[in-house]
């Protein structure tokens, strides 16, 4: 017996929107060759990473994700899902028994979030990075202040869009940091990274 013609056409319907929707969730996967080298905290490696880029981040989003990576380099430090998976940050460091050491949010994460955070990991870093930060920062602080695991950066609006232009789908970069002065190289360009701490933690 065939399928009535309507649901017939309901059918095929669902079935592209399922294209379209997973179409439309697919990632552009970034390469990068990252050196670290910071001084200041005796650190120096070198990192292979894959970038999978959310089809709503922006270029300039996810070289910040590289910075924050690179400025927290370290043993178990890896990307998670990020916007494909929101209960995650977009940056985490895991100890050998699971535990998260180490959790980076970017952007204006609400307070129920930093809150959360701070229950699940040892240290939490949120790295602000838009023009509104200040104006997001100072509704959040006050709400925040009994978090001693709590470390809030800001990211200056005009780095970020020069870290943007950094951005090609295979990357060799650089970042190094000494007496406080952080830059990201590429082969043909150098950032200033001009970062404020806005919370640290007690």
């Amino acid at each position: 017996m065939g399928i009535p013609e309507i649901y017939g056409r309901r059918a095929v319907s669902y079935a592209a929107v399922c294209r379209n929707s997973t179409m439309a969730l697919k990632a552009t996967i970034y390469k990068a060759d990252l050196q670290v080298a910071d001084m200041d905290r005796h650190v120096y490696g070198d990192h292979a990473l894959t970038l999978a880029r959310h089809p709503s981040e922006s270029e300039e989003r996810m070289m910040v994700r590289v910075l924050a990576y690179a400025l927290h380099a370290q043993d178990g430090i890896a990307f998670t899902k990020g916007l494909f998976d929101v209960d995650e940050p977009e940056v985490w460091v895991k100890n050998l028994a699971g535990e998260i050491t180490l959790w980076i949010d970017l952007g204006q994460p609400d307070e129920a979030r930093i809150r959360r955070a701070c229950s699940r990991a040892a240290q939490v870093v949120v790295l602000c990075y838009s023009s509104s930060c200040e104006v997001w920062w100072k509704q959040i602080a006050g709400k925040l202040a009994r978090f001693s695991n709590l470390t809030v950066l800001q990211l200056a609006a005009d780095t970020a869009q020069a870290l943007a232009g950094l951005a090609t789908r295979g990357m060799r970069l650089q970042c190094m940091v000494q007496d406080g002065e952080i830059w990201l190289n590429s082969e043909t360009e150098s950032v200033a990274v001009k970062l404020t701490a806005l919370m640290s933690p007690r």
